[in-house]
C-alpha cells in the first residue's frame, strides 16, 4: 500500500477515468499548518489520486500507522497493492526511518485519510521581551580599580522583532503537537512558540555579551546573522525543535533600554575617560555635588563634605572628575607643604595643600603661620624731616610750604612753661598742685 507518482499531465488525460476519486488540499495560506483529509466513506479507494500543491506535504494514515508519505508536489496514485514506495522529497530519509515505529502511541484508527502539512516558511511571527532582560554592554566598558581590567557595563533592554518558523518534522509535529486534528492553525501554537523563541533569544543575548562576542548593546538589532548563528551552533531553540519545528530567521527590530540604563549611559558620555577609569565613582561624586547645592543647611556644610570625600578617596574624586566636568581638579594635597611639615625648621603638623605654611622668621618661634595668617605689610616711616607736619594733609613739611598741597606752614604756638614761684614745681592750671600757691 503507498503512493505511485503519476505520469506528468496524466490528471487532464484520459487516465483521470481510472480514478475513482480524487484527494486534495487548498492553499493553507501563513494560517494552517495541517489539515486532514478523506473520503465520505473514510476509506481511501485503490487507485485514487492524491494531489500535492506546493509547499505541501503529505501523509497517508492508515489504522493508525503511516503508510507513505511525500514532500514533493505532484499526482499520485494510492495503490493498495504496493508497499511504500516513495517517501520522496525533502523529508525522505525521515520517512524512512519513522514509517515503522509510527503508530501515535498505539490509538486504534478506524479510517484512512491523508494529511497534508504546511511546509512553507512561517512568516510575520512577534516577539518581545515582557520585561527588561539584563545586558553586558561592552560599547560602554567600565575600569576595574581594583582588578586594574575593563567591566562591561551591566544594564537592562526590552527587544521587539520578528521570526519565521516552518515544519522540519512532520511525523515529530504531528504526534506531539497536531495529533489527528481536522485543521491545525498557527494560532494553536502562537503564544506556546513565542514563549520558547523568548526564553533562547535570551540566551543568546547572553553570548552576545560574553568575553567571545563583546557586541555594543545599541547593536544587537544589526546583528540578525550572529543572532541566527549563535541560536543554531548552541541549539538553544531545542525545545522547538522537539516539536517537530525549526527557527528560519530571527529580527531584532527595535531595543529599548529601561530608564535607569539610559542614565548610566548619558553619565558615561559626559564623563568620557573619567567615568571609563573610575566607573559609578564619577556618577557617586555627581549626586554628591548635586546634593550639596541643594542642600537646606548650607550650600557650604554640603561641599565641605564633598571636599572630604575627595580626601577620603585619596584624589580618586579629582582625578575623575577633572574632564568630566570641563574643569580644573579638585585641589590635592601640597607635596611641599607635607614634607616641610616633616621638618625640624617648620615645626607643628602642615594642614591641608592650600595651607601652605610660611617661613618663620628666625625671631619669630614656633609653628609657622598659614598663608592667609600673614601679617599686612606696613611701609617703612619715612626719614625725619623736622616735625614739621602740615595741617592741612598731615604730609611732611620740609620748608616753608607742604609739597604736597602747598599749603603754608605756621609754626605752632608753644606756651611758655608756667613755674610755681613758691615751690618751683611746674605748673599746669592756675594754683600750684604742689603747695596751693596762686600762679599769675
Amino acid at each position: 500500500m503507498g503512493l505511485i507518482r503519476a505520469a506528468a499531465g496524466a490528471i487532464g488525460s484520459t487516465l483521470q477515468d481510472q480514478w475513482k476519486e480524487a484527494i486534495r488540499c487548498e492553499e493553507m495560506g501563513n494560517d494552517i499548518l495541517m489539515v486532514k483529509k478523506t473520503t465520505p466513506t473514510g476509506v481511501i479507494s485503490n487507485k485514487s489520486v492524491v494531489i500535492v500543491g506546493p509547499g505541501q506535504g503529505a501523509i497517508i494514515y492508515d489504522n493508525g500507522r503511516i503508510v507513505d508519505a511525500t514532500a514533493e508536489e505532484g499526482f499520485y496514485t494510492f495503490d493498495t497493492s504496493s508497499t511504500p514506495s516513495l517517501f520522496a522529497g525533502q523529508f525522505g530519509e525521515m520517512f524512512k526511518e519513522m514509517w515503522q515505529r509510527f503508530t501515535f502511541n498505539g490509538a486504534t484508527a478506524k479510517e484512512q485519510a491523508v494529511y497534508f502539512f504546511n511546509t512553507k516558511e512561517i512568516i510575520g511571527n512577534k516577539f518581545g521581551t515582557p520585561n527588561p532582560v539584563p545586558y553586558k554592554d561592552w560599547g560602554h566598558p567600565i575600569m576595574n580599580a581594583r582588578t586594574n581590567s575593563y567591566l562591561a557595563m551591566s544594564v537592562k533592554v526590552k527587544c521587539f522583532g520578528t521570526y519565521t518558523f516552518q515544519i522540519a518534522d512532520p511525523f515529530v509535529f504531528m504526534s506531539k503537537i497536531a495529533g489527528l486534528s481536522e485543521v491545525y492553525k498557527k494560532e494553536d501554537l502562537t503564544e506556546q512558540i513565542r514563549a520558547e523563541v523568548i526564553g533562547s533569544f535570551v540566551n543568546v543575548m547572553n553570548s552576545l555579551g560574553s568575553d567571545q562576542y563583546k557586541i555594543e548593546v545599541l547593536e544587537l538589532p544589526n546583528k540578525t546573522d550572529e543572532i541566527k548563528q549563535i541560536m543554531d551552533t548552541a541549539v538553544f531553540d531545542q525545545p522547538i525543535r522537539d516539536r517537530g519545528l525549526k527557527i528560519v530567521s530571527f529580527i531584532v527590530e527595535s531595543l529599548t533600554l529601561d530608564d535607569e540604563s539610559n542614565e548610566k549611559i548619558n553619565k558615561y558620555e559626559i564623563g568620557g575617560d573619567a567615568y571609563q577609569q573610575q566607573g559609578t565613582l564619577v556618577g557617586s561624586y555627581a549626586n554628591a555635588i548635586e546634593d550639596a547645592a541643594n542642600n537646606p543647611n548650607g550650600t557650604m556644610n554640603g561641599f565641605m563634605g564633598v571636599g572630604m570625600m575627595g580626601m577620603a578617596s585619596g584624589g580618586a574624586f579629582g582625578n575623575a572628575t577633572a574632564g568630566a566636568f570641563g574643569g580644573a581638579a579638585p585641589m590635592q594635597p601640597n607635596p611641599q607643604a607635607a614634607a616641610a611639615a616633616q621638618t625640624p625648621s617648620a615645626p607643628g603638623p602642615a594642614r591641608m595643600g592650600w595651607d601652605t605654611p610660611v617661613a618663620a622668621a628666625p625671631n619669630a618661634p614656633g609653628a609657622a603661620k598659614m598663608a592667609w595668617d600673614k601679617p599686612a605689610q606696613t611701609t617703612p616711616a619715612p626719614e625725619n624731616l623736622g616735625g614739621k607736619i602740615c595741617p592741612n594733609c598731615g604730609a611732611q613739611v620740609a620748608g616753608n610750604f607742604c609739597g604736597e598741597c602747598g599749603t603754608k606752614y605756621e609754626a605752632p604756638v608753644v606756651p611758655q612753661k608756667r613755674v610755681c614761684p613758691k615751690c618751683g614745681t611746674e605748673a599746669i592750671g592756675k594754683f600750684c598742685t604742689n603747695c596751693g600757691t596762686q600762679i599769675d
